[in-house]
């Protein structure tokens, strides 16, 4: 993981799908364009969940890490 900077932690650690995604995109409407959404999940389907959303909406992943729990995911919005 980078030592990037993040503008909001959500910590999902602990739902269960779909509920990581859900709160992430509710986090991300509250955000201006731009800012950076730090996400921490247990779920595995997170992996897939959230490479699948930014790969289909204008937020882009700049950053992961699946290796092991808590799974951490960068998002910035677009």
């Amino acid at each position: 993981m980078t030592d990037q900077v993040y503008d909001e932690l959500l910590d999902a650690s602990g739902l269960n799908c779909p509920l990581p995604l859900l709160k992430a995109k509710q986090a991300l409407n509250k955000l201006e364009p731009g800012k950076v959404l730090k996400v921490l999940a247990t779920d595995n389907g997170s992996i897939r969940d959230f490479k699948a959303y930014t790969d289909q909406s204008a937020h882009e992943l700049i950053d992961s890490q699946t290796e092991q729990e808590p799974y951490s995911y960068l998002i910035k919005r677009g």
